[in-house]
């Protein structure tokens, strides 16, 4: 994109053209916001695989013992006042820009008991004024082609319970609150790790047990990331867990869980040529073991309800505040929780078929920036973008969170379920768990305001935000959606407002199309 031109409109009017542009463009209103996720829970072993090929699939050889898969995803967005809250300038975050990403993958079955899979993925960010550096300034950067999976699974879970899967590969589960693949980004997420799996259907359960290092992505610099690279895992960032989950319940799913993670330093920290601040990828220094449960009803067993529970506990050293600097100096004692409740009904015998759910979240936060102690959840690894507004203002740390949702489904072929236009709107009400600790962005990392005596002593009240998201898939192989968000600033973000920081309200728009194979 011409940068001139994106200059030439000012990012409201821009804003307005997408919000018209989306009544115009349906799309799937999953609550992801992802045009490739799904919401229902799947096993945390069928994840990365492609999904079983058609006999006439022309990506499938060999009576499926070689099948390839492509993806195209292309995004334009549009964001205003999302960094800074200041109409009065006109910040190089307030922009239009396209995000592109492309995979390709390919899957070969040499025998019964092994599969591999290898997957190479091209993402860019085109048309943007900040610098193309992951992370700085909220950018999503660009990671020209490079291998974004590459795993060996040993095992038949036809004729054997145990299956073992070695490699770079994604790690997700249940509804990704904590480890997910982050798809909404123009990353996502991987992890080179070996994960070990039991399934047994009698009992209606599966069982992981697995140990990795999340993938980092290079470009830390306007002279890196050029060529084929295969990016690092980072080995000072170890996240070991056990996860079980079982439908003894035949009304529910019902998880259990324990995770590990050590990360004895902050790297790595992203920085760009022009001193931009720098930016954190994943979270701070940290030895946290993290417990917890999740339970979700079975779709179409309650009659048109449905419910969803997640509780969390964490235990351990974290170098959070300390005299209300961050990240602290030294390790602190850490003791931090976080919850999840939801629940909705949906009218199945009504034209448009509406849904009408209510949740709330909460997350534990510091109490006191100046003691031995953290009490700010950390939120690991999550896919944050779909539980906590679309606009990424906040995390699973530091917040209470109601929202209220309404979903439509205008159109849906009776023959082919995929085949749908839908429409959801979303509203959050957002306060921090405390004003002793700060207001964090979705990566969960990031400072929205500096914790200073004004955020201290501001009402803990942050704001309001609406997401209206449309989507439709004509055909199987293309989603199309299309979504815009409102944030209504109140009293955090007016009694904190200083220099560059002001008190405006935000929108967020964005089309996006994925073509998959």
């Amino acid at each position: 994109m011409n940068q001139s031109i994106a200059r030439r409109f000012k990012p409201s009017q821009t804003l307005a053209l997408l919000a018209t542009a989306a009544v115009i463009v349906p799309g799937p209103a999953v609550r992801a916001a992802d045009a490739g996720s799904s919401p229902a829970p799947q096993p945390a072993y069928a994840t990365a695989l492609p999904k079983p090929a058609a006999p006439d699939n022309p990506l499938s050889l060999f009576e499926g013992k070689l099948v390839f898969d492509v993806q195209e995803r292309a995004r334009v967005e549009g964001r205003d006042n999302n960094f800074d809250f200041n109409n009065n300038l006109n910040a190089a975050t307030d922009d239009l820009f396209v995000l592109s990403r492309f995979r390709l993958g390919m899957l070969a079955r040499p025998l019964d008991f092994i599969t591999l899979y290898g997957q190479g993925q091209d993402a860019r960010e085109l048309g943007a004024r900040r610098k193309s550096v992951p992370f700085v300034l909220g950018a999503e950067g660009d990671d020209p082609f490079d291998l974004r999976q590459g795993w060996v699974e040993f095992g038949n879970l036809k004729k054997f319970p145990l299956s073992l899967r070695a490699g770079r590969q994604e790690l997700l589960y249940g509804d990704e609150r904590l480890v997910g693949n982050f798809e909404w980004n123009n990353f996502a997420r991987t992890f080179d790790a070996a994960k070990l799996h039991y399934e047994n259907p009698d009992a209606r359960l599966w069982v992981d047990g697995f140990v990795g290092h999340v993938v980092t992505i290079e470009g830390r610099g306007t002279g890196e990331n050029v060529g084929f690279i295969t990016n690092d895992a980072n080995w000072n960032d170890t996240l070991a867990g056990f996860y079980l989950s079982t439908t003894l319940l035949p009304v529910q799913t019902t998880d259990v869980y324990l995770f590990y993670r050590q990360k004895p330093s902050n790297d790595p920290v992203y920085t760009d040529s022009i001193g931009s601040p720098a930016a954190r990828a994943y979270d701070i220094a940290q030895e946290i073991f993290t417990m917890g449960f999740r339970v979700k009803s079975t779709p179409g067993k309650l009659n048109g309800f449905d419910y969803e529970a997640e509780g969390t506990y964490q235990v351990g050293r974290s170098a959070g505040q300390f005299v209300a600097a961050f990240p602290g100096p030294q390790m602190l004692e850490h003791n931090a929780f976080a919850g999840h409740v939801g629940a909705g009904y949906t009218w199945e015998k009504w034209d448009w078929k509406p849904r009408l759910s209510v949740e709330y979240n909460i997350a534990s936060g510091d109490s006191d920036p100046n003691d031995n102690t953290d009490q700010s959840f950390l939120n690991l690894f999550p896919t944050n973008h779909k539980f906590y507004g679309y606009m990424d203002f906040f995390a699973w740390k530091n917040v209470h969170n109601p929202a209220l949702s309404l979903k439509l489904t205008p159109y849906q072929d009776p023959k082919a379920a995929w085949r749908a236009f839908t429409v959801q709107l979303d509203g959050h009400a957002f306060w921090l768990y405390t004003n002793e600790d700060a207001w964090y962005r979705a990566n969960a990392v990031t400072r929205v305001r500096p914790l200073n005596a004004a955020a201290r002593s501001a009402d803990p009240f942050v704001g309001e935000e609406i997401d209206l998201t449309l989507a439709y898939s004509p055909w199987k192989f293309l989603k199309l959606q299309a979504g815009f968000s409102h944030f209504f600033a109140v009293d955090y973000v007016r009694q904190t407002a200083a220099g560059a920081n002001g008190d405006s309200d935000a929108n967020f728009g964005y089309l996006q199309a994925t073509v998959s194979f």
